[in-house]
């Protein structure tokens, strides 16, 4: 008996605690557009009071670099669809990668099949809806506006597909190199219990692992600027360059980890400028404690 009652115990608690998840997320999306528009970095100096010298100082330090913000959903899919609409807009202006880009996508998708875990319709539902997107934006008789990005973006069915493929191949090039992630997973899971518990599931926050991974399967470099206590004692803030492969072609096959990654996994350098054209990142990010906006310059 007593061990029934604590079971209804524990189911009721699961069940009020995912209520309140959910009242969490209604918050968020009341206030918090998936995909915002851009608005001057100097607004953030509003967020935190004049006495947090932390914090002010590290902002001031942004706005030597940066002039503009565009603010993500935080429910923990903010670094995916931050990346996803980063690049896609970068193509309303300069569709030089788009080849390139569409051939590492295509690869991504092959070698994703290739491991014979995931539905052929289902990734291909994915990938055609993905495909569909980048079509519209690389149309050139038919140049698709700004907005009209920000409008698909803040589409929850359309933005949601991104995110989740996005997240199937981020899966998919851990998996496909386990053989050298292997040694950055904690808990004693494997690189593919980490996967369907860390990466595949929507809502789960974004951590080095993620970046490496996506930059390296799609060849697209993400300078991420950390904004936290760090540094008590005053000064700007940190950066981390996660770098492209230029030599896979954003491949997510084959034994090696590609990406630039080096012996930290975050496939990066960090602190100071480099005149290494590596240096210079296609996609800037500032993250906060669990989240990630995107950066103007």
């Amino acid at each position: 008996m007593e061990s029934n009652n604590l079971y209804t115990e524990a189911v009721n608690l699961d069940q009020a605690t995912l209520a309140q998840v959910e009242e969490i997320q209604k918050e968020i999306a009341k206030s918090c557009e998936l995909v915002n528009k851009l608005e001057p970095l100097s607004n953030l100096e509003s967020e935190y009071s004049s006495d947090d010298h932390v914090y002010q100082a590290k902002i001031q330090h942004l706005k030597t670099m940066y002039s503009n913000l565009r603010r993500t959903r935080g429910d923990g899919n903010c670094f995916f669809r931050a990346f996803g609409f980063a690049y896609l807009e970068t193509l309303l202006t300069d569709k030089s990668d788009l080849p390139r880009f569409r051939e590492a996508i295509i690869k991504c998708k092959d070698s994703l099949l290739a491991l014979g875990d995931y539905p052929s319709f289902t990734v291909d539902d994915f990938h055609e809806t993905f495909m569909e997107v980048l079509d519209s934006v690389a149309n050139t008789e038919k140049e698709m506006s700004l907005a009209a990005l920000t409008e698909t973006f803040q589409d929850q069915g359309l933005s949601d597909y991104v995110v989740c493929y996005l997240r199937t191949l981020t899966s998919g090039y851990l998996q496909a190199n386990a053989d050298f992630f292997q040694a950055f997973i904690e808990g004693g899971r494997t690189v593919k219990e980490y996967c369907s518990q860390e990466v595949e599931p929507m809502y789960k926050e974004s951590d080095h692992l993620h970046i490496t991974a996506l930059v390296s399967a799609l060849g697209v470099s993400v300078r991420v600027q950390y904004m936290d206590r760090g540094g008590e004692g005053g000064g700007g803030v940190n950066h981390h360059d996660f770098f492209r492969d230029e030599s896979s072609s954003g491949s997510a096959s084959g034994s090696g980890a590609g990406g630039g990654v080096e012996s930290d996994v975050t496939g990066a350098s960090s602190g100071g400028s480099s005149d290494a054209p590596q240096s210079r990142p296609l996609i800037h990010m500032l993250y906060r404690p669990g989240h990630y906006d995107i950066l103007y310059q």
